[in-house]
């Protein structure tokens, strides 16, 4: 049997603010409407589908890889949005950049308070 991630919902109250926030740091193409959603495609086919819910969202982890030559702009960006950052996923490290496996990562507080992960290698890969 095959099986392939296709898409997973974002929970959010504010689907256009949080859409529009991840598109810009992964520098991906204005999210698009599909139905009640807001869409944001990756690289590798999945998506990521933004819908909007009243009351408290369960907050996710979301880990994006990304290349090498990607991942200064996208922290640039995660600067300049003045978003909370980390080196580590318990958040007991502010305002740095880990070098696990011999890249680079961080992990990203999102509008709604997902923690978002850009990596330049998969973990383990060392």
């Amino acid at each position: 049997m095959s099986a392939e991630l296709n898409h997973t919902i974002v929970w959010c109250r504010d689907k256009a603010r949080s859409a529009n926030f991840l598109a810009n740091i992964l520098d991906r193409p204005a999210p698009t409407p599909f139905s009640h959603f807001l869409v944001i495609g990756l690289d590798n086919g999945v998506s990521l589908d933004f819908m909007e819910k009243e009351g408290d969202v369960a907050l996710q982890h979301y880990a994006f890889l990304v290349g090498e030559s990607d991942f200064d702009g996208a922290f640039a960006r995660i600067r300049a949005e003045k978003a909370n950052y980390w080196a580590d996923p318990a958040r007991s490290r502010p305002n740095e950049i880990n070098h696990n496996d011999g890249g680079c990562g961080v992990y990203f507080e999102g509008p709604e308070g997902h923690l978002f992960e850009i990596i330049t290698r998969p973990y383990g890969s060392a």
